[in-house]
């Protein structure tokens, strides 16, 4: 019976606060897990109402083709959520990865027997300039990233219609074993979908379990506090965006393989689709909570109800609305549980003396 009383004086405050920070840890975490679980619930439920109206909605065909075009905008948003949870947005990566695809994809006519992977790394090398660019205006100069992006939205999409011109890249001009690289699959599930995976799940690790990832949701929770505590927040911002620029110029690459068709329009709106799927996924706009798993699921989600619309016969006019919709409604929501759970929160402090 001893055993389960704290010790009187400072010794047993000092325990009863860090088990009152514990459970109070514990029932965030909880809060947020059930955030995703819902959305998967949605996700599942959606696929079964359209199912029933159109049966073929769940046809093999129909399945690969979500799970392939799904893998950009998981990729796009493993990124994306690394800079959200800092408190910020990159809406840049639309732009960025317009500019990667049609730049490495043009690379092939230049240089015949070109290697895949020199082809990846001037992607990658494209998203790090383009997201060191923004990391830098953002962490170093202090200027809210809304603006920043906003604006190299507009710069790195007017510079990719300079450098495109009224020119295009064609699938036939492309390697067949690039175009393979998003055609392969595994029992039917596309390859590229299972590495993509991998990679988010591995993303997950990091911010759960690395200290500068886990500094991120810190420097998203209260910037001022993480100053304090000796964060190097404008490091950690920087990398954000850097790391966010590197994987829409890999994105880019990708998006080539896939469509194999690259003008000046490749990538207009991903920026919307990619706020949209992470937001709704569970990351909260304001920063400090969610995790890249539920960002995927986000991504997912929308692009089986982009397929849906279109296997229903429905105008694709309306999936802008609906992410849009969808974005306002999880905005609202991760806003009133946020509310709710600082005052559960505050009551329990309160209550534990901490």
């Amino acid at each position: 019976m001893s055993g389960s009383i704290a010790p009187a004086g400072p010794k047993g405050e000092d325990l009863a606060g860090e088990a009152a920070a514990s459970r109070s840890q514990q029932l965030v975490d909880f809060v947020f897990r059930v955030r995703e679980l819902g959305i998967v619930a949605v996700l599942v439920v959606f696929a079964a109402v359209t199912t029933a109206i159109e049966p073929r909605f769940l046809n093999d065909q129909n399945i690969k083709f979500i799970l392939s075009d799904t893998t950009i905008y998981a990729l796009l948003a493993v990124g994306e959520t690394m800079v959200v949870i800092s408190r910020n947005v990159d809406l840049s990566v639309g732009s960025v990865l317009g500019l990667s695809a049609y730049l490495s994809a043009h690379m092939f006519s230049q240089f015949h027997d070109l290697p895949i992977f020199v082809v990846f790394l001037a992607g990658l090398a494209i998203g790090l300039a383009c997201g060191a660019f923004n990391g830098a205006i953002v962490a170093l100069a202090r200027v809210p990233s809304l603006v920043v992006t906003l604006a190299t939205l507009y710069i790195i999409r007017g510079l990719d219609v300079v450098i495109v011109g009224g020119n295009m890249v064609v699938a036939s001009t492309l390697p067949n074993s690039f175009i393979g690289i998003t055609t392969a699959s595994i029992v039917g599930v596309p390859v590229l979908f299972l590495i993509i995976a991998a990679f988010v799940v591995g993303a997950a690790y990091y911010l759960r379990s690395f200290r500068s990832g886990r500094e991120l949701y810190a420097i998203g929770s209260n910037p001022d506090a993480a100053r304090l505590a000796g964060i190097p927040t404008g490091r950690r911002v920087f990398t954000a965006f850097v790391v966010s620029g590197g994987i829409a110029g890999l994105a880019g690459v990708l998006w080539a393989a896939t469509y194999g068709t690259i003008d000046s329009t490749a990538g207009t709106g991903y920026e919307l689709q990619v706020v949209a799927g992470v937001v709704v996924g569970g990351v909260a706009i304001f920063g400090g909570s969610g995790t890249v798993v539920g960002a995927a699921i986000g991504a997912l989600l929308l692009q089986t109800i982009t397929t849906a619309l279109n296997v229903l016969g429905i105008s694709a006019f309306w999936e802008q609305a609906i992410a849009g919709a969808l974005l306002l409604l999880a905005i609202a929501l991760d806003r009133g549980i946020t509310v709710r759970l600082t005052a559960a929160l505050r009551k329990r402090n309160l209550r534990y003396g901490t």
